[in-house]
């Protein structure tokens, strides 16, 4: 989050372009959405820590070269460009091993809290991240943005050095095939739990960029500046933490009514955040949204993996991290785009309508098929 701060600000000194700062956006999500069979595929058929502890050394190389040409004055924007689309390559594979190697630590039996802990550092980090790049921007700079970040993932690496627990035997069979590449895309997709579960992941994406619709709605609605803006995206992470906490408390195994019920009750509340009159419900919709959304992905996420097969949890997950956060680059430029024509509070709705539509259809599905069986 501190990087992101610099990344930002460095894009727009060197443009001052609104485009280009959306296409830094899209060169770190894009390998997401284009590389996530892969990423599933090599998680399946390799050590999962081993995989980890590459991840975060290429993460701490990445952040460091970084911070070292920024420091030197020799930054280019090609070369923000390349470093974005570096850093989406390797989080790619890094995301969804995360979530499997979760099971291979804690097991099913914790699978839901170990999920819903790693919403509430991620929202910690959403509230804190930015507030501490904007100091570190002002006082030291972009390149000392860029080394905190870089010396955030040292702790995450000694840890996974000196841990051995969740070693995975590998499948006999590890020769690289393309069927293994699709084969968790049509798993994934045949499952009607899962796919469901990956159209609330994309369908979610949209609120949660939030540099995309809440902008708009501070800006052209409440006329704020950037210090009531700010306040709005901490608002938002802290009912994220809640809605962790409450997530990882919960003893009952996610099923995917109740997944359905935490889908429209969140789409609920970003209608009611977009349509609130004035800002004291605005802010009050945004504590209330930030829970229920990180308390339902935290619980979509843990069905996925409950769901899915040993065998194929790497690949479920890979398709996962195409969902989310891999369709923003579509998402995204959508909702923009219903925020400059049509207006704001829309622009903020949209993750909301389709998080309904979404429940709608998935209860039809459920009492189509109960009806069946009484029949």
């Amino acid at each position: 989050m501190t990087q992101g701060v610099a990344l930002a600000w460095l894009m727009l000194r060197l443009t001052g372009s609104g485009v280009d700062l959306g296409l830094l956006t899209t060169c770190s999500f894009l390998p997401m959405l284009v590389a996530g069979p892969w990423s599933g595929n090599l998680i399946d058929r390799s050590n999962r820590r081993r995989l980890l502890i590459v991840t975060q050394s290429l993460f701490i190389t990445l952040s460091t070269l970084l911070a070292a040409v920024i420091a030197l004055g020799a930054v280019r924007v090609w070369m923000l460009f390349l470093f974005a689309f570096a850093s989406g390559v390797v989080g790619t594979p890094d995301a969804a091993a995360r979530q499997v190697y979760a099971i291979d630590l804690v097991g099913t039996d914790r699978l839901t809290s170990a999920i819903s802990l790693n919403e509430v550092v991620l929202n910690v980090s959403r509230v804190v991240g930015p507030a501490l790049g904007g100091a570190l921007l002002a006082i030291e700079g972009a390149s000392a943005c860029c080394f905190v970040n870089a010396a955030s993932f040292v702790p995450a690496l000694i840890v996974l050095l000196m841990l051995r627990k969740g070693e995975t035997p590998l499948p006999l069979d590890r020769e690289p095939r393309t069927d293994h590449l699709l084969a968790g895309l049509r798993y994934a997709l045949r499952n009607p739990t899962i796919r469901t579960s990956l159209f609330f992941a994309a369908a979610s994406g949209m609120l949660f960029n939030l540099n995309v619709p809440l902008p708009l709605l501070a800006t052209r609605v409440f006329h704020l500046g950037p210090g009531g803006f700010g306040l709005m995206m901490s608002v938002f992470g802290v009912g994220g933490i809640a809605g962790g906490v409450f997530a990882a408390t919960g003893r009952s195994q996610p099923t995917r009514r109740s997944v359905g019920a935490l889908a429209a009750f969140t789409g609920a509340a970003v209608l009611a955040t977009a349509l609130a009159p004035n800002l004291a419900l605005e802010y009050g919709g945004l504590l209330v949204t930030g829970c229920l959304s990180i308390w339902f992905i935290a619980r979509a996420n843990a069905l996925v993996l409950f769901e899915a097969d040993a065998s194929m949890r790497g690949r479920v997950m890979g398709a996962w991290t195409m969902a989310l956060p891999g369709c923003e680059p579509i998402t995204s430029p959508f909702v923009g785009f219903v925020g400059e024509t049509v207006g704001a509070r829309e622009g903020f709705a949209v993750s909301g309508v389709a998080l309904i539509v979404l429940a709608m259809a998935s209860w039809r599905t459920l009492f189509a098929r109960a009806k069946e069986r009484l029949n």
